[in-house]
Formats: C-alpha cells, structure tokens, sequence
C-alpha cells in the first residue's frame, strides 16, 4: 500500500473578469473594439497597498499573509510569496497579438528574517522546508511583476480563449532579504477578434465511444438522455476505425478517437464525450476493451500513468493559431513526455466533458446504465441527495502538529455547498474507528461523498490524529456490506491511486515485478474508485479520483495547493453553479490550471492529468426534477 505521497457566447461579449480580493482598483476600458478586423486593445491598471501585507513570525522564517484571496506559491525550494490570479476569456479564435507592462511603480524594503519555503513534496521528507538554489541569489523572485499563459478549454456551453494573467504584489531578493512592493502597474494587451466563430454546430450534446458489441444495451441510457434534452449519439470503435462518419486519422487508436472528438466537436456540436469501456486481461501487453493513453511524466515515483485529459484536451493555442493538440510536441511518440530525455508543452485545459464508464464486460454496462438512470429521475428532491458525508482523518500525523489536513479538506469542501447537511466521519472525534463506520455512513445514502486521506488501488485509509503506525480504512473486498441501493453519491477521493483502473488480477503472472506488484496492490480485480462505481445496489453513481500518486501539503499550508486545492474546488465548481457532472469535474481542472500554471511544476502538472472522472459527464447533479 503506497500511502504517503501524497475558463462567451458569441463575439458580442469580449471577456469576462474574475476580480476579487486586496487590489485597491482596476480600471477597465468602457469600450473595446469588437470588428475583428483591426487590433484590438485592453488596458488595466493594479493598485496595491504594502500595508496590506502582513508578516509573520514562524520560528527563522517570516510568513506573508495577504488575506484569503491570494495564492501563494507553493513550488518546493522556492519562497511562498503571493500573488492574484486574474482570468480573462475572450472567443475562440481570438489572437493574442502582445502583453506590454507599463507605468510600474514600486517601493523596497527590508524585512526581519527570510521568507519561508514551501514544504517539500518528497515523499521521505514530507513537511520538511528546504532553501532552494533562489535563496543564495541576488536578484528579484519572480523576475516579473506579471506572468501569464494561455489556453484554449470550454466554459459552459462555448469554446473560448483563456488569458491568465498572475499579479504579484511583492517581489523577494533573498541574499538581500529585500522586498519590493507593487503599488501600481499597467497591462496593455492587444488582440485580434476572430471574423466568425469558430464553432458554432449544435446537432448533438453526448457522444458516447464503445465497442460495437455494446452498443444495443447503451440505447436505453440514449433514450434516457434525449428524454431529458440530451442529443446524444453512441458510436462504435469499429465505426470510428472503419471511417464510417469522418476520415480516420491518427498514428493509434487512442489518436483516432481524439482525432473523431474533434470531428465531433466540429461538425457535431458535442459537449460531452463518454468512454465506455477497461480493461481486459492482458499480461505482458495490457488489452483494452477502449484505448487508454499513458502520461509519460516522470515524477520520482513512477514513469507513466493513465490520463484520460489527453482525450478531453483537444486543442491549444499556438503561434496565435489554435491548432490540434496531440501531447507530442517534440513528435517523438511519447506522450505527456516529461523526465531527463525530453518534455512535451501541453495545453492541459479540457475542451470537452469528458468521462469513462471502465466497464470490464456487458453486465457492468448494464449496471451502469440501470444506476445512471435510476439516480437521475430519483434523487431530485430526496433527503438524501442533500446530504454530504466527509470521511478523513490527520493525513501527515505529527506530535506537535495540531492540523489533521483531511478533515480541513472535508470541512472546507462542505462549507462551500449551499443546502446541505453534513456527517463528518472522522477519526479525531471517535466517528471514524473502523471500516464499518465508513459502511454505516455511506449505506444512509448521500449527494456527495469526500474521501480525504491517502490510497492505493484497492483501498484508502487515514490516521488518528498524531499517530502514524495507525491506519483506519476500507477496501473493495468490503464494499458488499454498502446498502445504499437507489442513494447513490457523487464520490471524491484525495490519495494515491484510486481511480488507477488499468489493475488486473492478470498482474500477479508478471513474477519479475510480483514483489512490487503486490506491495502496490495493483493486483485488485478492479481499482476503488471504478469498483465503487459499478457496485449493484449500493456504492456510488461515480468516483473522481487519482490515478497515479496524489500529492498533499502537510500542515497549516494544507489547503493551498496540491491535491486537497483540487478537492476543494470540485466543491467549488458545484458551488459556483455547474448542473452536470463533466462540467463540474472539467471547472475543477480548469480552476487548478489557472491557479498552477501548465508545464512550470511537473507535481501540478501530475495532478490535473491524472484527475480522472470514472462516471457519466452528462450525469444531472442531484437528478431531473419531475
């Protein structure tokens, strides 16, 4: 058991400004040229006050507080400074022609102390505050007032543009324990509006990709959908590989669906894509019921895992142009490429919702169909549905260390719902004290459930508080025990590899890696989070989880970043007003990319691939009124 590591409808409507927090003022032009046929520009200003800046005594190191609706930066070696992140999103198409910083103006001072570093990610160091290189340099940290990426993803129903513009009111020259405030600053963009939109079809909304031999017991789960306005078609991979709709093309299999995604996406109008299909057996070369692409990202810990964002990541924008993206930038076959040999710049933000029912056979789409179906015309209105059920304990125990990081995570996910109750079940208050308790909890039924700890394929576990010989948790050989049929939960897990759906009781053949392969328990039938999901009368109607390994902070910076900020924000997603599964969990990734940067921090980068929904995207959260 690994347990340790832990963004416009029309042209009419130019973008849309996420502002919120300590800047004293921005100032936005009343009008913006929309022709599309000459350079457009935007023009804001940023106000800062130093004195809103707080430092803080932390033994050798000062803590910057800039209240709640900062980020900080939370790269291992580096120091946490804050900055704000702001979001404009402008029509697909749109060229981003130039970012001119203007008009700084800025005040030096010294502090009492250096300002601390994040806490490491490693996982036999856990916690631990190490000096990066950037505390023996004399220059600023970062070099600039503003940074920023773009990227091309969906928001709602339309295709946009995201410009993420990262403002950071102070800078840090650590061999000179000097700091710079921001006061003011200007940002001059210039842009092209596209001619025409882009994408403008609307002929279906779901897309559902399975074996032909499937596809007679999915038309029930089709005729669902459009009973409830859901234009939705399902499509063999035989149809897809013979041309039957689009001219194939593609270098595999997993490339040809993307490529049909597109074509769909183009000529079809699709927001939703369902992949239905896992594995099936296969030793020495996995066999699959529908294709998978492996992340080669080299994190320390293991080389590759599954992503399905590769197959919702349809696009990037490149060079001005928004082009395919295929994640093979150096074009030497390997995807998702990032270790010693070469790195692959992807654009990470989800283009379609996107999900995976990883069936293993015929009755495992039945069950899945009969689930969906049954929570969508009866949880509306149910007592149920309302309730949220956090289960976590002290994720990184330690003597002197009064944070148990997995139930915050669970508290700060239920506090940003609206309607709800809530049954947390946590080791520090006796609730959570064996297996059964989590059984118990679950068989009342619930809208939502929150996992929070740590995992492996076959289970997830957590600790008392302060004590790390002790683990409190539940595994698949259990859950016959759920009784919840008919109240079923949107189910959310924060640990390693739970959602890791490619394990097989076939692995244990591979007697060269049966010690390893044991001791990662990548020897279950079926992973957790899928195994929750297909359970018949019981279980979940879906689980967003991990596939490889997760990643936590530890302590009071243990909602910040990492794994728990895309816990967190899931809630935030559904907070925020977003009705379908898929959109939600796509929000989700989209929050972190605009937060964490694509392609700067491997770790963050791990997290948004890897982030997989095993469930139905079209899924109606908290089913159809009557």
């Amino acid at each position: 058991m690994r347990l340790v590591r832990h963004g416009i409808k029309g042209l009419g409507i130019v973008l849309v400004l996420l502002f919120a927090g300590v800047f004293a003022g921005v100032e936005v032009p009343p009008e913006i040229n929309v022709n599309g046929s000459d350079e457009d520009v935007m023009t804001f200003t940023f106000n800062f006050n130093e004195n809103d800046v707080e430092f803080v005594r932390k033994g050798e190191y000062v803590r910057i507080d800039c209240g709640d609706n900062f980020n900080y930066i939370v790269r291992e070696g580096y120091p946490m400074l804050p900055y704000k992140v702001e979001v404009i999103k402008l029509p697909f198409g749109t060229k981003i022609e130039g970012i001119e910083i203007k008009n700084v103006e800025s005040v030096k001072d010294k502090i009492d102390g250096k300002i601390i570093p994040a806490p490491s990610v490693a996982p036999d160091s856990l916690g631990e505050r190490i000096e990066g290189k950037i505390y023996s340099l004399e220059k600023p940290y970062p070099s600039n007032w503003i940074s920023y990426h773009i990227g091309a993803g969906i928001d709602g129903k339309e295709h946009v543009i995201y410009l993420v513009l990262h403002v950071y009111p102070l800078r840090y020259t650590p061999a000179k324990n000097e700091v710079e405030y921001l006061s003011s600053i200007t940002v001059e963009i210039n842009y092209r509006m596209p001619e025409k939109s882009m994408l403008n079809k609307d002929e279906y909304d779901l897309l559902i990709i399975a074996p032909d031999s499937w596809m007679d017991e999915l038309q029930p789960l089709k005729e669902h959908k459009e009973q409830h306005g859901i234009k939705t078609i399902i499509v063999g991979l035989d149809e897809i590989y013979g041309g039957k709709y689009f001219a194939v093309q593609g270098r595999d299999d997993a490339e040809k669906i993307k490529y049909f995604i597109k074509n769909a996406i183009e000529e079809w109008g699709i927001e939703y894509v369902m992949l239905v299909g896992g594995r099936q057996g296969g030793v020495f070369k996995e066999r699959w019921l529908m294709p998978v692409r492996y992340s080669y990202l080299d994190d320390g810990g293991e080389a590759k895992f599954l992503s399905d964002l590769y197959f919702a990541d349809i696009y990037k924008y490149e060079d001005g142009e928004i082009v395919f993206e295929d994640w093979d930038s150096n074009g030497n076959g390997i995807y998702g490429e990032w270790h010693m040999r070469g790195k692959d710049m992807l654009d990470l933000y989800p283009d379609v919702y996107l999900g995976r029912l990883a069936c293993r056979n015929v009755w495992e789409v039945k069950i899945m169909v009969d689930k969906i179906i049954e929570y969508e015309l009866n949880a509306y209105g149910s007592e149920w549905a309302k309730r949220f059920v956090g289960i976590a304990g002290d994720t990184y125990p330690g003597e002197d260390d009064p944070y148990f990081e997995g139930e915050l995570a669970t508290k700060a996910a239920f506090d940003l719902l609206n309607g709800y109750e809530a049954r947390f079940v946590w080791t520090s208050t006796g609730n959570l004290s064996s297996a059964q308790d989590i059984i118990d909890a679950i068989s009342e039924g619930c809208g939502f459930l929150h996992f929070s700890g740590h995992g492996n394929p076959m289970s997830w576990a957590n600790h008392p508080p302060h004590d790390e010989e002790t683990w409190i948790g539940i595994d698949v050989l259990q859950f016959y025990k759920f009784s919840n049929k008919g109240m079923y939960p949107i189910t959310i897990i924060g640990g390693c590899h739970n959602n890791q759906f490619n394990v097989s009781v076939f692995n244990l053949l591979k007697l060269k890696h049966l010690k390893t392969i044991y001791y990662k328990s990548e020897w279950s039938p079926e992973c957790f989070g899928w195994w929750l999901a297909r359970k018949i009368g019981g279980g979940s109607i879906a689980t967003v989880a991990n596939t490889g390994y997760g990643y936590g902070i530890p302590g009071e910076d243990c909602l910040t970043g990492r794994g728990r900020y895309m816990e967190i924000h899931f809630f935030k997603s559904v907070a925020d007003g977003k009705e379908t599964l898929g959109e939600v969990h796509a929000s989700d990734l989209t929050y972190y990319l605009n937060a964490f940067p694509p392609m700067e921090d491997r770790i963050d980068t791990k997290i948004v691939e890897q982030w997989a929904l095993l469930g139905d995207p079209s899924l109606m959260i908290g089913g159809y009124p009557e």
